[in-house]
């Protein structure tokens, strides 16, 4: 036998990925070509332009006069996103409240931890380097020294409940959007206690209503009795308890949020509320109940077959109009509220796609275990829908948060035209055009590729078949 030789240089490493992927023959030895040819021709003619940028000066003139005394013919003027970030962040949000979003944004991640990672010690990790960012944010912003102490006891307290009891730290899952909504709008305290009244009122409903008529009527008419405290009862307990002792922050109109702040708060709220809604169409989809199947297919087909601008301005002019008399529902709300049940939609039929691929044996085999309706779903049947479904749910979701930017049409300012046109529009910034773009784009393309990058993980870590 001949001892092992080390192969050719042509068939190993990169000189054979070369030879193999770039010249393996004439058409793909010209497309590599042409290929090289472009790439050199784009930075070329757009390489100076970033090298010649600049990072501090008053306007687009003094930019101008900066490079030119560089010996620079045109660069970017990247002082403009260092003069006016704020706004692309924060929008026109108070200056001195801007610790109420920051911390608000640092919870987001603490409360994702236990959906991300169940009762695991990776969830740990991501609520320490939420807060250590969040606590750096603070200290940037020069926020006050009691907002700062607060923040390190509270993400300190987060963290050992994380890493000593992960499975609790769902409490703050739960609990964070009213917390958010009380950091970001500011007011009275007693106000989202009061909502949060309103769950108990669901719960209590169903536990009465369940063990007679069924887990269906049950929680619809749970939901009915929660929505009618929240509409016509929950002034009576809010409203009593703030004239006693009016504790809170002060309150922030929507109209000063803008930016990123808005692309949040509108993005995260449609895509945690549409899951579950588009869960529910999915099965009622698939119902063998005429009127529920009737219903979720009307629904279904009638928000794919709208376009979601007209959603929003239905969410602006007429909502409004279908809502019991003197109330005042925020257009921001109003426009979660269009942008969740758009996203349902989607998602239902995503999650049906899933339903549809699994074989019918799923189904017989919970039979067979007599299981009703709902464990089958919830023990066999929808944990492999939602596997197969992640890919399509999560494109969703990031055409979702893409989609905020929509908002500007109904008067929001979103970070790529609201708060772009009002930067170019000041004296000292007229005539900057790529800049404000290439700068929202790359934080646009930097959450969506997150977002990507942590839905491929989640399919390799469940792809339990075939192995």
């Amino acid at each position: 036998m001949l001892p092992a030789q080390v192969p050719p240089v042509t068939e190993r490493g990169a000189v054979k990925w070369v030879r193999e992927n770039l010249f393996s023959g004439p058409f793909n030895t010209a497309l590599t070509l042409l290929g090289f040819a472009a790439i050199y021709y784009i930075l070329s003619t757009s390489l100076p332009w970033w090298l010649n940028g600049v990072w501090t000066a008053s306007s687009l003139g003094e930019c101008r006069d900066i490079i030119a005394a560089n010996g620079g013919t045109d660069g970017a003027c990247w002082a403009m996103i260092n003069a006016r970030w704020h706004q692309f962040i924060f929008g026109f949000y108070p200056q001195d409240s801007y610790w109420r979003p920051v911390l608000a944004f640092g919870l987001l991640f603490v409360a994702l931890a236990p959906v991300l990672y169940w009762n695991d010690r990776k969830g740990a990790i991501m609520v320490a380097i939420a807060g250590g960012l969040t606590v750096l944010a603070m200290f940037s912003l020069s926020s006050p020294l009691s907002v700062d102490l607060f923040t390190i006891v509270l993400m300190a307290a987060l963290l050992g409940l994380a890493w000593m009891m992960p499975r609790q730290l769902i409490w703050v899952t739960l609990l964070y959007p009213l917390i958010a909504f009380f950091l970001l709008w500011g007011g009275s305290v007693w106000k989202p206690l009061a909502t949060l009244l309103g769950f108990a009122v669901l719960v209590v409903a169903y536990r009465l209503i369940t063990p007679r008529l069924g887990v269906v009527m049950g929680t619809a008419l749970g939901f009915v009795a929660a929505c009618v405290y929240w509409l016509a009862l929950q002034g009576y307990v809010s409203g009593p308890l703030t004239a006693l002792w009016d504790l809170g922050l002060p309150a922030v109109n929507s109209d000063q949020f803008g930016g990123f702040l808005l692309a949040f708060v509108i993005g995260v709220t449609s895509i945690t509320f549409s899951l579950p809604i588009g869960l529910m169409l999915a099965l009622g989809r698939q119902s063998d109940m005429f009127l529920i199947k009737t219903l979720s297919v009307g629904f279904i087909e009638f928000i794919r077959g709208v376009p979601l601008i007209t959603l929003l301005f239905t969410a602006s002019l007429l909502l409004q109009y279908f809502l019991p008399p003197q109330t005042n529902f925020d257009l921001i709300l109003r426009v979660i509220i269009l942008a969740t049940l758009f996203s349902a939609a989607y998602i239902a039929e995503v999650v049906r796609g899933g339903l549809a691929a699994l074989p019918r044996g799923q189904y017989e085999a919970a039979d067979a275990l007599g299981l009703d309706y709902w464990q089958a779903q919830r023990l066999i049947i929808m944990p492999q829908a939602l596997k197969i479904s992640i890919p399509g749910i999560v494109s969703t979701f990031i055409g979702l948060f893409k989609d905020t930017t929509l908002v500007s049409f109904v008067g929001l300012l979103d970070p790529l035209r609201g708060v772009t046109a009002i930067v170019r529009a000041d004296i000292n910034w007229k005539g900057i055009y790529w800049e404000p773009y290439i700068f929202v784009g790359a934080i646009f393309f930097l959450i969506c590729f997150s977002m990507s990058r942590y839905s491929m993980y989640l399919e390799n870590k469940l792809k339990t078949d075939h192995r």
